[in-house]
Parts: C-alpha cells; sequence; structure tokens
C-alpha cells in the first residue's frame, strides 16, 4: 500500500478487529450471520452492537457453529441479501463444505477471515495455515500487512466480490493486527457507501417475477462446463479488483495492486512474503540499502487470484529470491506460497533467480529484524555463487531437536 494523499477522513487508534468491523458498519450487509472464535470474535462482536445499537439495519443472525454460519450467509445471498461473515482458524475448517457451495453457485459473499494456526495441538496465535488450507476453494483472498489495509481491503471486497460475482475474503494476522492498536485514517460513512454503492443483484431467488433454480444436481453433463466458468471467473477477476483499486485510489487517496513491490526493481536480492511480516521486512530492506546491498521486496496482497504472469516478470532480474511462507504443506515438496512463485517463474521461462524457501512463524513464534537479516544474508552468499540451503524448505526459529 502506497500512501499518495490525505483523503477527508478521520485519524484514530483501533486494532485491526476494530476496523473491520468498522468498515462492516460503514457496508451496512443487509445480514450477517456468525459464531464467535478467537482471535476473530470482536469482529462480529462489534458489529452486532451497531445492530443491537440501531447504528446499522443489518439482521444479525447468531447461529450455533461456523458451519451454520456460512450456510446462513450463503442462504441470505442467494435470496438477494448483501451479506458478510467472519471466522478464523477451526471455524473456517468447519465451514469448508460451504466454502465450496458459495463459490459454486457464484454468491459475492464477504469474509473477514483472522489467521490463526490450525489445531492440534491447540493454538490461538497467527499463522496462515488456515486459508492456505482453503486456497483452490474458489474464494478470492485478499491479505493485510497492517489495520489501514484490513480496513481498506474490507471496503473494496465489497465491490470486488459483486462485480466478480465470487466471495471474497479478507484477512489480517492474528493477535498481530487483529488485537495491536495503530493509527487508522477512517473515511465518512457517506463516503463508503457511495463507493460500495447499492446491491442491484441479477437474479435472486425471492424474485417472483424471474424465478430460476439454483444448486440443482450438475452431473457429467454440464459439471464441468460450470467448473470452467469458476476458474475463468477468477481469472477474469485479476482486471476486477485493479479497477476497483483504482477507483479506491480516486475516492481516498490510497493506492493498491495485486502485490506491492518495495526497492524491488533494482534488487539482486528478494523476500516474497505475506502479511504484517511484510512490515518487519521493509526496515531490514531499508538497513541494508544503507549498506549498499540491493535488497528488495515483494509483498503479495492478493493469493487468490494469483498474479502469475506479472510477479514472473518483476522478479525475473532478481538472483536469489526467497519466499516466505507463514504455513507448511507438509506433504508438498514446497510451501504453498513458494510453490506458486517457482511455478509461476517455470511457466514464464524464467531461470535466472536463485529460489529458496522458508517456513516461519507457525502458531505465532516470532519473526524479528534479525531472522529477517540472516534471510538476505543467505542470499547474498547464493547470488555470489554459493549453493542453495541443503534443505528444500528450511525453518526459521525452530527448535528442531
Amino acid at each position: 500500500m502506497i500512501k499518495t494523499v490525505f483523503s477527508k477522513g478521520k485519524l484514530v487508534a483501533k486494532t485491526g478487529n476494530e476496523v473491520m468491523a468498522e468498515a462492516m458498519h460503514q457496508i451496512e450487509p443487509d445480514v450477517v450471520a456468525a459464531y464467535p472464535i478467537t482471535p476473530a470474535t470482536e469482529i462480529v462482536q462489534i458489529f452486532s452492537q451497531f445492530v443491537a445499537d440501531g447504528v446499522v439495519k443489518s439482521e444479525y443472525v447468531a447461529v450455533e457453529s461456523e458451519h451454520s454460519a456460512m450456510s446462513a450467509t450463503i442462504a441470505a445471498s442467494a435470496a438477494g441479501a448483501r451479506a458478510m461473515t467472519g471466522t478464523s482458524s477451526q471455524g473456517l475448517c468447519l465451514m469448508w463444505e460451504m466454502l465450496y457451495i458459495a463459490s459454486g453457485l457464484r454468491l459475492p459473499i464477504v469474509m473477514a477471515e483472522v489467521n490463526r494456526a490450525i489445531s492440534a495441538p491447540l493454538n490461538i496465535h497467527g499463522d496462515q495455515s488456515d486459508t492456505m488450507g482453503a486456497r483452490d476453494s474458489g474464494w478470492i483472498q485478499i491479505y493485510s500487512e497492517n489495520s489501514q489495509e484490513a480496513y481498506d481491503n474490507m471496503i473494496q471486497a465489497t465491490r470486488i466480490a459483486e462485480k466478480a460475482k465470487l466471495p471474497t475474503l479478507v484477512t489480517t494476522d492474528g493477535f498481530i493486527i487483529s488485537h495491536c492498536m495503530e493509527v487508522v485514517e477512517l473515511y465518512p460513512d457517506a463516503d463508503v457507501k457511495a463507493f460500495v454503492g447499492e446491491y442491484k443483484p441479477e437474479r435472486y431467488l425471492l424474485d417472483t417475477k424471474k424465478p430460476y433454480t439454483l444448486g440443482s444436481i450438475d452431473l457429467q453433463d454440464y459439471y464441468f462446463e460450470h467448473r470452467y466458468q469458476l476458474a475463468q471467473a477468477m481469472r477474469d477477476s485479476k482486471d476486477i479488483i485493479l479497477n476497483v483499486a483504482k477507483d479506491f485510489e480516486k475516492t481516498f487517496g490510497r493506492k493498491y495492486e495485486m502485490y506491492e513491490k518495495f526497492m524491488l526493481d533494482d534488487a539482486e536480492i528478494a523476500i516474497v512474503v505475506i502479511g504484517s511480516t511484510a512490515g518487519t521486512a521493509k526496515v531490514v530492506v531499508n538497513e541494508l540499502r544503507e549498506k549498499g546491498i540491493k535488497a528488495g521486496l515483494l509483498k503479495i496482497r492478493v493469493f487468490r487470484p494469483f498474479p502469475t504472469e506479472q510477479i514472473a516478470k518483476d522478479l525475473a532480474h532478481v538472483k536469489a529470491i526467497a519466499v516466505l511462507d507463514r504455513a507448511d504443506s507438509c506433504s508438498g515438496a514446497f510451501a504453498p506460497l513458494h510453490a506458486d512463485v517457482v511455478s509461476s517463474l517455470y511457466a514464464a521461462g524464467v531461470t535466472t533467480p536463485k529460489v529458496v524457501n522458508y517456513v516461519y512463524g507457525l502458531g505465532g513464534r516470532e519473526i524479528n529484524t534479525k531472522h529477517i537479516s540472516e534471510v538476505y544474508e543467505i542470499l547474498d552468499k547464493i547470488a555470489s555463487g554459493a549453493q542453495n540451503p541443503a534443505n528444500q524448505v528450511e525453518y526459521i526459529n525452530v527448535r528442531k531437536k
């Protein structure tokens, strides 16, 4: 995210959960159905208070589980409502079956998702195992480095989902962003409402003048075609995401892309990362630049759809790259983000960069500037001719014995 000019908003100190709830308040969806789970509980708790106080006219549905939360949200969206929900970790896992139904029915649901480790062992702190596990469920995935981005992404997600006819989730890193307070610029309610606009679905189940069937059985004759259409809609959504970002910049003065390049254009070594760790890495990049080392950073904002061609182009000149994953595949050759980055380079015929994979921060384990500096030191050696690390996947700040 690049700040270009100040809009006519106000500066306030709020947590990531608070600003996501504030975005929902300003959007004022017709229906929100949710079940509480740490560390996302506050988002729907705060929003439910807005409903109770009459601040919004939304219908809040308190359900008995996250599976029911997504089921109710799907029903509301299919009926023609602008519908939203929120969850985290095991809650997202309990929604698994319904995630595919939401995308397969092309319902523009928006979810506030707080990244958290998946049990077992039980852990309530942040890593990205939950949403990485849902990466192929047909949901657009937008990640946030800080609370400002979480707020901005929620506002943009509403228009993106409704234009693409795809469910969209916006994430923050659990506790690191969700519960930490920062200064955030909030925009006037009227401006946000005008930006997202009134929701006018092309068709919906409660439209008695244009009845249609939704969710019928779909066997060999047409299932393949409908799944192809879903995949094509995801590919086409890249242009929608960028167009919404351009309108957002015109309205609120903040510029967004599919990913952010930080001192990358002339970089010889670079890290690719998602989420709050990008902010820590930027500090290290600035320090290395002061020493004359051409370090850079590529921060993924939109993980699904993955910006394959663009990333290959922007990383082609880099000599050595470290892809930092806050999730582990356990059974795959590499972790999820690394697999997509390397596949993108290979598909584009880019063979110059040497790419290494690091897994970090599982269960909220600390990653600091020292850890990231050590990664850049290894990249500098690789760029100068040293061999890649012996292991396919290296682990940062973990006890191996």
